[in-house]
């Protein structure tokens, strides 16, 4: 496999009017690679798509396809030369076409026997050979994604781009249908670009997941590290739940309203006050029956089939959340003591940004 990346965004920036959709892009895609990106709406992800695919044309900074730059200060190759396939959300399939002839449609250029045979060759790849004579609108909303899909491989791209290819159908069957296009991607070594709004969905599928809000990358790392490490602040609040507690790091240990929550190994002569990331998942509560005087209380309680999620009030009125086992209810008013589950090393932040290291040292 080339280690040329299959896709470099370098200083890349792009304006609507006053509107920042893009703010200085760095990034670099390894062939072969699976990158989601995620963020709320209107944070740049779909712009960053749309400079890619070549349907935008950057301000500033310079895109990469396979080593070839497709846009810069001096140069812009169009979209259909850019070695760049599009799977959009709704399909985008021809419906007065077959499905053979969907596939064909970005092969124009190779002769009508190549042009068959590599239609055919996707088709058994995507398991859709069987359907080729059908028409769009004889197929399922899985089997149109996977004709999507096929069309895009077809041209042998160096990149596909998936705009939010699930959305648009309905929970059980997007789980499927994503298990099956991963499948083909993966398993034709392709690089693959996702935009999604889904948490769960950039986390399990992306070998990395990059994080937009305002236009900017907040973080851009393995799925374990943008859910274990966030880099931001936001990037905690955003990629899951989570609270924080104002807390201090006084001689390497870390203290805050529910008490020592951990050492900071390396911190010994720090004496700084910090934020620490709680996720429900880290945070245990073990019911204090008979407690004299004021303390956490559960002050809601939901469940969620396998798990019970209960919301817990502390003396300073701030309330953090903890996940249990489906079997485990602690009732309104439950009066519970709060720790932190045994071998967590939390997200330490100073102002927005996460530190592993005291401020004024290198991180």
């Amino acid at each position: 496999m080339s280690s040329t990346p299959a896709l470099v965004f370098e200083g890349v920036s792009k304006s609507y009017g006053a509107t920042q959709a893009a703010r200085d892009l760095d990034l670099s895609v390894l062939p072969g690679e699976m990158v989601t990106l995620i963020g709320p709406s209107g944070c740049g992800k779909s712009t960053a798509l749309r400079l890619i695919a070549g349907l935008e044309r950057p301000d500033a900074g310079r895109i990469l396809v396979a080593g070839e730059e497709v846009a810069g200060p001096r140069r812009f190759v169009n979209p259909e030369k850019r070695r760049v396939g599009l799977v959009f959300q709704d399909h985008a399939l021809f419906p007065h076409l077959t499905v053979t002839r969907n596939v064909q449609f970005g092969l124009h250029g190779l002769p009508r026997a190549e042009r068959a045979a590599r239609a055919a060759e996707v088709l058994e790849l995507v398991r859709l050979g069987h359907l080729a004579g059908r028409y769009p609108h004889e197929l399922s909303g899985g089997e149109q994604q996977r004709v999507a899909l096929a069309r895009a491989l077809a041209p042998r791209p160096a990149v596909v781009l998936l705009d939010e290819p699930f959305s648009s159908l309905d929970e059980n069957l997007r789980a499927q249908v994503r298990a099956e296009v991963v499948g083909v991607l993966r398993e034709t070594g392709t690089t693959a670009i996702f935009v999604t709004h889904d948490q769960t969905e950039a986390l399990s599928i992306g070998d990395r997941v990059v994080v937009m809000q305002g236009g900017r990358i907040e973080q851009a790392d393995t799925p374990y590290r943008v859910f274990e490490q966030p880099a931001t602040r936001f990037v905690a609040s955003f990629m899951g739940d989570a609270d924080f507690l104002r807390a201090h790091v006084h001689k390497a240990l870390l203290t805050c309203e529910i008490g020592v929550v951990s050492t900071v190994p390396g911190w010994a002569s720090a004496d700084v006050d910090v934020d620490v990331v709680l996720r429900p998942h880290e945070v245990a509560i073990t019911p204090e029956p008979g407690r004299n005087g004021d303390g956490p209380e559960v002050v809601d309680m939901e469940y969620h089939g396998a798990f019970v999620l209960h919301t817990v009030r502390l003396a300073s009125g701030q309330t953090v959340r903890s996940w249990q086992p489906h079997s485990v209810r602690h009732p309104v008013g439950t009066p519970v003591r709060v720790s932190v589950v045994a071998g967590v090393t939390p997200t330490l932040l100073v102002g927005d940004h996460a530190v592993t290291a005291p401020p004024g040292t290198a991180s």
